[in-house]
């Protein structure tokens, strides 16, 4: 009896043991996954654009519709298949094809002579965001952990906030050695590097299954989710805050280079300061969202997001500048996080890749439409005034539409 009793011991702690490694792997893998396809790649090409009008002559308009037009086709169109796919076959294989994709397109932008190649290879850059970003991580580490998964989702997202705070500052050192053209290609290279052999070997399920055809686990039906008015209102509030974010961090390099005429270096500083800050930001709000109720968790983030762009004005104000760095960074690093951990809690984790799916397209067309909205705008008017007040407003409508959110789940 006792000797049964023992040797059921040993297997609960293998068996405990085996947990524990596979969730450290998991951690690992989407840290920098993020890193790489978040972090250098989504972060890291705004700091180029000042560049590419200067040497193509393209207008802010330009610079900003590769990301739009890439995202507005490759978001709708691959969305909702990526998160069926990852639902029923599991995230890995998508992963790997997105770190290929992903590292190749900034390869291309480096190599692009004209606006077509430009198009073309931020079409390749869309389509890694969608395969290795966020959504199947998302998945994945929410299959993994549960009580902690507000504390493992921060941590992976540090992933981000590292990549987005010192590629500025690699930017810099690069285009210094090697110029621009060569510093896109070896960040390619390095995304490559740094995220797929991580991917390749990485276990999708605790059982350690890897999902295929026979031991697909079986889809829950996601019509009930899609027909809650709970759901619109989370891919309202997560659209508008997105928008917002998104079209603050693709022009800050522009309007501080170009309109606020800060040399290099010190735009790349504030740049970095801001994905600093979103590593506090992450981590703060992970934690936050395992003790409170996570809508008001959600609210304090975009409200954050909303009180820091008016800062902007105050650009050429000493210290104004870092102020909003800090601020937005915080904000930054809570609201792409929040996001599945909000979906999770409302919806159950059984539909979370294809209910993730649809809101990450529609977060994508916020994304890629705000930014070239506001360059538009900026082009027309010759000032960001316009384009910042509108950035505002989408950040106090995303937080209105989240305080209207159940505290519960229903």
């Amino acid at each position: 009896m006792h000797s049964a009793t023992t040797n059921v011991q040993i297997v609960d702690e293998q068996t405990s043991a085996r947990l524990r490694n596979g969730r450290v792997q998991v951690a690992a893998t989407s840290f920098f996954a993020l890193f790489a396809i978040v972090g250098l790649a989504l972060y890291g090409l705004p700091f180029y654009y000042d560049f590419m009008v200067r040497e193509f002559g393209w207008s802010r308009t330009q610079v900003t519709s590769g990301n739009a037009l890439s995202k507005l086709v490759v978001g709708p169109l691959f969305g909702f298949l990526a998160g069926w796919i990852i639902d029923k076959f599991g995230p890995r294989r998508l992963m790997l094809a997105g770190i290929m994709m992903g590292g190749v397109a900034l390869i291309g932008l480096g190599s692009m002579t004209a606006l077509w190649m430009f198009y073309l290879f931020y079409l390749f850059n869309a389509l890694g965001y969608v395969c290795a970003g966020p959504l199947p991580n998302q998945v994945l580490l929410t299959r993994w952990f549960d009580k902690t998964r507000g504390r493992a989702m921060g941590f992976a997202y540090l992933g981000i906030g590292l990549g987005g705070a010192l590629v500025p500052l690699l930017s810099v050192w690069l285009v210094q050695k090697a110029g621009w053209h060569n510093a896109l290609r070896i960040l390619g290279v390095l995304i490559i590097v740094l995220a797929l052999p991580l991917a390749y070997f990485v276990k999708e399920n605790p059982d350690g299954e890897v999902a295929t055809k026979k031991t697909a686990t079986p889809t829950a039906p996601i019509g009930w989710a899609l027909k809650s008015k709970t759901f619109y209102l989370l891919a309202i509030g997560s659209m508008c805050s997105i928008g917002a974010v998104g079209g603050t961090n693709q022009h800050l390099k522009l309007f501080l280079s170009l309109d606020q005429h800060y040399a290099q270096v010190e735009a790349a500083r504030v740049a970095s300061l801001v994905l600093a800050f979103s590593l506090v930001g992450r981590l703060l709000m992970g934690w936050l969202a395992d003790r409170y109720t996570k809508k008001y968790v959600m609210l304090l983030i975009y409200l954050l997001v909303a009180a820091s762009i008016p800062l902007l004005f105050f650009a050429s104000t000493p210290g104004a500048i870092y102020l909003f760095a800090i601020i937005f960074g915080i904000g930054l690093g809570g609201d792409y996080m929040i996001i599945p951990l909000m979906a999770a809690e409302l919806f159950g984790v059984r539909v979370m890749g294809r209910l993730m799916g649809v809101i990450l397209t529609a977060d994508g067309v916020a994304e890629a439409t705000i930014p070239m909205l506001v360059g538009n705008l900026r082009d027309k008017t010759a000032s960001y005034t316009v384009g910042f007040c509108v950035l505002v407003g989408l950040a106090l409508l995303g937080a209105i539409a989240v305080g209207c959110l159940p505290r519960k789940p229903q």
